[in-house]
């Protein structure tokens, strides 16, 4: 059961970097947070107030504290392990939102932070990024995307000075996309697994809300405006960015993932395309149900929040490696990002295979893939990492990290 702990003036109840799954609340007292900037390296402190959680985001998302919580007088705090946090919490919905809507500011924040490192045109007029989204699909032949964005557009913007340009877009990958749709519907036929699925959500009062998708059918498009989520109950879902024209691959999302979400929660526009892989099944929920999905469902309302713990925490790296100035440092850092998402079972092994190509390494770096390619050809050279067409052998993984400290340390 969660117990009332007291900690004295001066103590510190967990540092940055501790692994500690236990959740607090400030019953009485004065504690403040202490974290440094990813961007700029400088020391942030954030006071909780009576009656505030501290400690959630490191507990649901199962990765170090990112912050060293210090006792500035006398404290009385709940502590609480994540199960009795789950047990007491995930039915009060009131709780589950809030923490719902914070966790989504601060993924959108670092979000724009990413945006201004890399130096991306932000679209302020949401009609003119919906048009350069259904002209990057256009170049790059993939038409049948391209098509669902230009309906997009022109349904959320029919009186819109592109229009016409949209309209011919359209009717010209319309004609493309026909001609391709039959070789390349074959090639997708193959049965789609529900393996994977949440099965709490398998039940018939969910088949209402059900949807398919057909291979490369955009399911929602970047700028458009958020009004629902889905959660994918079988195939898979590519999530693409489009930066200053050109589309970037985030992501590919697996069954049991949702997607989505942000958008419904602080009303902002979509922030990428989700394009289905194959043939594809979700529930789909909009937001005049989601509170009352949320109250319903206690357990959802779980998964989310650790969902966005888990994409702060990757955002936050991701961070980290676009701010090292030196490029072999920031490659190096981007082997050693991919060795913590993908622990081995024998931590003393220093080889590591990482199911990577040039174009992902160059996404996270925030590269062109000609220079990233070049850098990654200095290591080769160094017999330090091995380069084949599907992945890559980092031949010592203790030497990317010296690698990365060093310069670090030396910034």
């Amino acid at each position: 059961m969660p117990k009332a702990v007291q900690y004295k003036k001066g103590s510190i109840i967990y540092f940055a970097g501790d692994r500690d799954e236990r959740i607090y609340i400030l019953q009485k007292g004065l504690v403040i947070l202490t974290s440094t900037d990813v961007e700029t390296g400088a020391s942030v402190t954030e006071q909780v107030k009576n009656g505030e959680f501290f400690g959630v985001k490191s507990a649901l998302g199962h990765f170090p504290r990112e912050e060293t919580a210090t006792v500035l007088q006398d404290t009385i705090a709940v502590t609480m392990t994540l199960k009795e946090f789950e047990m007491i919490f995930s039915s009060n919905k009131d709780v589950i939102l809030k923490m719902l809507r914070v966790f989504s500011g601060q993924l959108r924040q670092m979000h724009k932070k990413t945006e201004s490192i890399l130096k991306q045109k932000v679209n302020a007029d949401q009609a003119d990024g919906m048009f350069s989204v259904a002209k990057s699909f256009y170049r790059d032949e993939q038409y049948r995307a391209c098509c669902d964005v230009c309906i997009k557009y022109l349904t959320n913007y029919p009186t819109a000075p592109d229009k016409d340009n949209v309209a011919k877009i359209y009717a010209d990958a319309k004609l493309r996309a026909d001609k391709l749709k039959t070789r390349r519907q074959q090639s997708y036929d193959a049965p789609v697994s529900n393996e994977g699925a949440l099965k709490q959500f398998s039940l018939p009062a969910f088949e209402r809300f059900a949807k398919k998708y057909e291979p490369e059918q955009v399911i929602i498009s970047e700028f458009e405006p958020g009004n629902s989520f889905y959660l994918i109950q079988s195939g898979q879902v590519q999530l693409v960015k489009c930066v200053n024209g050109t589309k970037k691959n985030l992501d590919i999302l697996k069954p049991g993932e949702f997607f989505g979400e942000m958008a419904i929660l602080d009303n902002s526009p979509r922030s990428a395309t989700c394009m289905a892989i194959g043939p594809v099944e979700c529930l789909e929920f909009n937001k005049e149900n989601f509170a009352l999905l949320i109250t319903g469902n206690p357990q959802l309302a779980l998964i989310l929040l650790k969902l966005f713990c888990k994409r702060i925490y990757d955002q936050k790296r991701r961070l980290r490696i676009l701010t090292i100035k030196d490029l072999p440092a920031r490659i190096a850092d981007v082997f050693m990002m991919y060795d913590e998402m993908n622990p081995v079972g024998n931590p003393a092994e220093h080889s590591r295979k990482f199911n990577i190509t040039v174009s992902d390494i160059s996404h996270w770096a925030g590269l062109t893939p000609e220079v990233t390619r070049d850098e990654i050809n200095k290591y080769v050279e160094k017999r330090k990492v091995e380069v084949y067409d599907n992945y890559m052998v980092v031949t010592n993984i203790a030497d990317m990290k010296r690698i990365v400290d060093t310069k670090i340390s030396a910034s």
